[in-house]
Order: C-alpha cells, then sequence, then structure tokens
C-alpha cells in the first residue's frame, strides 16, 4: 500500500488509495489512482526480485506525491548525478554564466618580436578547440607579433592539482581534470605553438612552463562559452569531462584557489539544506556520477527537480538540456511510438550494476510531474531500461 499525498482544493490530504472502494472514488482521485495501480503492477516485476529499486514521483502541478518507493534509500546515481550538479550551478551562478579562458602578454614588442612570455588563464572550459587557438593566435599578429622569444605559461590556478575523480575506476575511460585543455588534449601551450607556426609565426625560441599570472600583464584576447552550451552536451550526451567542468565552476565560485571538488560540495550541501532535507545524509563525490562513492535518494532527485520547476530562471536553463525520450541525446532510442515519446525530458545514468533515470514529463489530464527511478545491482542495463520505460508510459498514457 502506497502513500498518496495530494492536493485538493486548498487542503493537503493524506491517504491511502484502500481509504475508498471503487464505486465511491472521487472524480479527482481517479487520475492518480490509475498512475499508482500501473505502476503497482510494474513493481511486481521479477527484475526486483534480484535487484533495488527506489522511486519517487511528484506532481509539480498539485505540489504532492503521486508515488514512493524505497525513495529515501541512498544509491548510486550514476549520471543522474549530473542533474545535482547542473541545478547547484545553475542556482548559484546563474544561466548566464560564462566560462573565460584568458590570454595576456608580459614584456616588449619591437621589431614584430616579442621579448617576454605569453600567460594563458585556464577556466577549464570544455568546448575549447583549435578555432579558439586560431583565435589567440590572430589576436597576438594583429598586435604585430610575428615571432616570440620567452614562454607560453599555463596558468591552471583554478582548481587542484587532482587530475581524476575520488572513486573513479582505474580501467573506466575516465576524463583528465585539467583546467586547460583544446579538445581534452592537456597539452595546451603545445598546441598553441602549433597553431601559431602554422600560421607563419616564428616559434623557435617558445619554451613552455606552468606558473600564476603576475601583476604587469597585458589583456590580449579571450574566448568565451556560455554555461547553457556547456549544459547542452553534458547532459544531452552525458559527458563527463563538461559535468567535472561545471562541478569546478560551482567550486571556484567560492573564491577559493586552488578550487577543490569539496568546495563545490559545501555549495551543493547548502542547496540540499535550503530545499528542506540535509545535506550530511548524502555522499557526494564529483559531479559526473562516474564514481561510485556517491550516494543519493531518489527523494534528493526529485526535490531538486521540483526546486528547479519552481524557480524558472533555473527551469528554463535546466530543460533545454535534458534528452528527449525518442528524440536525442541518450534517450534518442528509448520510448518511441508510446505516450512518452517527445514528452519525457530525463537525465539518464548508467554505471557498472546501476540504471537510473530522472527528470520531466505531462501526465494526460496536463499535470506536470517529476520523478526519479534508481534501479541497483541490475545484470543486464537493458532489462532496467526497459523498466524506467515503462514507468514513464505508466505516467504520460491516458
Amino acid at each position: 500500500m502506497v502513500l498518496l499525498a495530494l492536493t485538493h482544493g486548498k487542503a493537503q490530504e493524506s491517504i491511502t488509495y484502500d481509504s475508498f472502494s471503487q464505486d465511491t472514488v472521487p472524480e479527482w482521485l481517479k487520475w492518480p489512482r490509475n498512475i499508482q495501480g500501473r505502476i503497482d503492477m510494474l513493481v511486481q516485476e521479477p527484475l526486483l526480485d534480484v535487484s533495488q529499486l527506489g522511486l519517487f514521483v511528484w506532481d509539480l502541478t498539485a505540489d504532492s506525491a503521486i508515488y514512493r518507493y524505497n525513495d529515501r534509500h541512498l544509491m548510486r546515481p550514476a549520471s543522474t548525478m549530473k542533474l545535482v550538479t547542473a541545478i547547484t550551478a545553475l542556482d548559484r551562478l546563474g544561466g548566464n554564466y560564462r566560462y573565460k579562458t584568458s590570454l595576456y602578454y608580459q614584456g616588449d614588442i619591437a621589431n614584430r618580436t616579442l621579448r617576454g612570455n605569453i600567460y594563458v588563464v585556464g577556466g577549464m572550459d570544455p568546448m575549447l578547440d583549435d578555432s579558439d587557438l586560431h583565435a589567440f593566435t590572430l589576436a597576438l599578429q594583429q598586435l604585430g607579433i610575428d615571432t616570440i622569444c620567452g614562454s607560453i605559461v599555463a596558468d591552471k590556478s583554478l582548481k587542484d592539482t587532482l587530475y581524476w575523480g575520488e572513486g573513479w575506476c582505474w580501467d573506466d575511460d575516465n576524463p583528465f581534470l585539467s583546467p586547460l585543455t583544446v579538445g581534452r588534449d592537456i597539452h595546451f601551450a603545445e598546441r598553441l605553438i602549433e597553431t601559431m607556426a602554422e600560421r607563419g609565426m616564428g616559434t623557435d625560441s617558445i619554451a613552455t612552463s606552468e606558473g600564476s599570472l603576475p601583476d604587469d600583464v597585458t589583456i590580449v584576447c579571450v574566448r568565451e562559452h556560455t554555461l547553457d552550451q556547456v549544459l547542452y552536451k553534458m547532459m544531452k550526451d552525458s559527458d563527463n569531462f563538461y559535468a567535472e567542468s561545471v562541478l569546478y565552476q560551482t567550486a571556484a565560485s567560492t573564491g577559493q584557489r586552488p578550487a577543490t571538488a569539496t568546495d563545490a560540495f559545501t555549495v551543493t550541501r547548502r542547496l540540499i539544506n535550503a530545499i528542506g532535507l540535509n545535506g550530511n545524509d548524502y555522499r557526494l563525490a564529483d559531479g559526473s556520477g562516474l564514481s561510485l562513492y556517491n550516494y543519493v535518494s531518489p527523494e534528493l532527485l526529485v526535490r531538486l527537480l521540483r526546486y528547479s520547476w519552481r524557480h524558472q530562471e533555473i527551469y528554463m536553463h535546466l530543460l533545454p538540456s535534458l534528452p528527449i525520450a525518442g528524440q536525442d541525446g541518450t534517450l534518442k532510442r528509448r520510448m518511441r511510438t508510446s505516450a512518452s515519446e517527445g514528452n519525457v525530458r530525463a537525465k539518464t545514468g548508467t554505471v557498472t550494476g546501476v540504471s537510473a533515470l530522472a527528470g520531466y514529463c505531462t501526465a494526460a489530464n496536463g499535470h506536470e510531474l517529476c520523478f526519479a527511478i534508481i534501479n541497483q545491482g541490475i545484470m543486464h542495463s537493458n532489462d532496467a531500461r526497459n523498466f524506467q520505460n515503462h514507468i514513464c508510459d505508466a505516467l504520460c498514457q491516458p
């Protein structure tokens, strides 16, 4: 028997579904009771005899719970952890936040030669690519610099020197967490020198080093990408490097240098406290969900999704980034030709033994819902994904 809290008129009532006989069910209860009945059938599947399930469905329109099943159990979220990272960042930084990678020079320019150093301050922008290297090179040439006698100094002071997340498996395809990369290549300075040479600049006297930006420098060029751009790939493609970059933007916003993942989690726990839960009840280890040390609950994911929906300045940036069932991202091949297609917008999550799905959908009566489903102890991910698809259909179908 599942407890249901429903908003009916102005009063919120806590009832059980067997409080009414079939003949006496009031009209306002028929729709959620239908959903509850469908899910009751699904949670009898043999899959759950040998694995664990955490499930929570919330009616955003009525601001009430629809279905709860082990919703407070601590479980590994896999890539649904990216929802925690994204919502925290949007709440802390704002949707108009921009990543910045800045180029400076120090020294004297004479006879088209810079005798001094080039400094590049990394902002852990995962979107930096060859076009940005070309823009940096062009900006130097527009200053009248054809040759550099000095060093390209990489300022990586934004974050600590830990290049992997806590609890990452050594044999996974893990991203390398550097504040200054180009196309995920950590050899930024070398790639910049190659680009300079391709554009005809004299590079034979250039060395490379790491260091901090001094005071007596002149700005040359700043390359920027928006948080929306980063969130789109982070969520649609479940890109782990992009997620970690978002985590460290939150960390850096605290003013700590170098920033650490712990700095970001301090911000996250404050948000968790603000939504009425206890931030210390959860284990936060990374921003992407790669770590096997993350432990959150379906309740936490749903409460954060609810918080986002209630704060349009967050929701308007989060929703477009989420995969759409049957249409794009990691949901492109799921829930096709069902009531969920084009309706469910949700973040997927998969690591060994875990499959998860959390996001939003619209029910047949027009109510907007959010949900979190975590299947743990799974031998075959397809079994869990099919189960999640059926839960979404139960929420969306008439």
